[in-house]
């Protein structure tokens, strides 16, 4: 039987307090505490759709905004996943997911390349959701993808309501997500790459 993947990271700043403990073969299961109720919602189509159990407590100068408490834990997370996934030998590497919801509609790409590269193509038909500020989205996706070191193509095809664009968003990458970090039974043991190392 294979090692659990799994981690847990905290990180404390004078801005935020945060942990995040992840189980990459999981069942989908969310336990948050980050006093931003949208952004809860959304990690809880990457634990659901990802198949991964989180758990995320966080405390931040919400006072202020929500900007270094989304950031942060975008960065905890990315963090986290890196930890958990070890050197990526026998994992699928890459992963994509479209996902429609109603009339939206978007495309997760992500590469577990060791290199942190976000290309975010997303055009929100408003600049809010209920009070989150859509803008703090690409914050967190490029905060994960500094400390994950994976490739990520975020592209919202369509979309008339800015909630289901970013919930194709988040449900996306959690299913790409899964993919890439599943474990391949025909490459058990190896690096994939040419490299020999990510």
């Amino acid at each position: 039987m294979s090692a659990p993947r799994t981690a847990e990271i905290t990180r404390n700043t004078k801005e935020t307090q945060i942990r995040v403990a992840i189980n990459l073969d999981g069942t989908g299961q969310l336990n948050t505490v980050t006093g931003v109720p949208f952004l809860d919602h959304m990690l809880d189509q990457i634990a659901r759709h990802g198949l991964v159990d989180l758990t995320i407590e966080a405390n931040g100068d919400l006072h202020i905004d929500g900007h270094h408490t989304v950031e942060d834990i975008g960065i905890a997370l990315g963090q986290a996943i890196a930890k958990a996934i070890g050197d990526k030998s026998g994992i699928r590497r890459y992963g994509h997911a479209y996902i429609p919801l109603d009339e939206a509609l978007s495309r997760v790409v992500i590469d577990f390349s060791g290199r942190a590269y976000l290309e975010f193509n997303v055009d929100f038909t408003r600049p809010t959701s209920g009070t989150f500020d859509l803008d703090l989205v690409q914050e967190f996706f490029q905060g994960f993808v500094n400390h994950a070191q994976v490739s990520l193509h975020i592209d919202n095809l369509r979309g008339k309501n800015a909630h289901h664009q970013c919930e194709t968003i988040f449900k996306a990458f959690g299913r790409a997500l899964r993919i890439a970090a599943e474990s391949d039974p025909r490459a058990a043991g190896m690096i994939p790459s040419t490299k020999g190392t990510l």
